[in-house]
């Protein structure tokens, strides 16, 4: 088990959690008024200077108490998103609905088999010698593929980042699931996949509406029965 540097963690923590509050207070920023590059720099600052307190002053140390550490992945989205609003993108492309499937899918495996419903190790296997380095370039050729033919080029190149950071300093604990998926970031994709249902299900029902309704079959008119002649005239 080879594990980063302890001043590291602390490092990348505080630097990691700055950047994902940042993105959580964008995201209450009014949705009716833009945000302004001033707004966003300002909020982006403000969080790095909270982070940087010492001690239990930090909002890194009670969040790294709930969470440990963001994953390179969750940082690298957040970023995307900072960058989005940054250029005054509305709506964001930075969870995809394949990533996002991934994502609750790993996550679920992961959470079952952490509370013992599943029991086969695949959290520790993680820290593997073998199966984690497999995993890691496996995806990392995916990611290098999805950025060439410009499939989800953008979470594809964090994905790659994320992928980065652990082969080159192990962080942010050593393990990959802890840089690829974390509870905030399986919130995040459990949403996204939520409110992909919700708009699919809108617009078929909105579908259904617009439908013009067919035309009755038009009643046969009625015909007026034909009267009879009859002659005055006696035969």
């Amino acid at each position: 088990m080879n594990l980063p540097d302890l001043s590291l963690q602390i490092l990348y923590g505080r630097l990691g959690w700055a950047i994902v509050l940042a993105t959580l207070l964008c995201a209450l920023w009014r949705r009716s008024a833009p945000m302004s590059r001033v707004a966003l720099a300002a909020v982006l600052a403000l969080t790095l200077a909270a982070m940087a307190l010492p001690g239990e002053l930090s909002p890194a140390w009670w969040l790294g108490l709930a969470f440990q550490y963001p994953s390179a992945l969750l940082v690298g989205c957040c970023l995307l998103r900072l960058a989005e609003r940054w250029n005054g993108i509305r709506r964001s492309q930075v969870m995809p609905q394949a990533l996002a499937g991934v994502l609750v899918v790993s996550g679920a495996l992961l959470y079952l088999d952490a509370v013992g419903f599943l029991a086969r190790g695949f959290y520790f296997a993680g820290f593997g010698q073998a199966a984690a380095p497999l995993v890691g370039i496996a995806a990392a050729i995916v990611c290098v593929f999805a950025i060439v033919r410009g499939h989800a080029r953008w979470p594809a190149a964090s994905l790659l980042g994320a992928l980065a950071l652990f082969a080159l300093l192990r962080l942010p604990t050593g393990n990959l699931w802890d840089a690829l998926i974390d509870p905030l970031l399986w919130a995040w994709a459990v949403a996204a996949l939520l409110a992909a249902a919700l708009r699919r299900t809108g617009r078929r029902v909105s579908d259904r509406l617009a439908e013009p309704e067919s035309d009755p079959v038009p009643a046969p008119a009625l015909q007026p029965l034909a009267t009879e002649h009859f002659s005055s005239l006696k035969e």
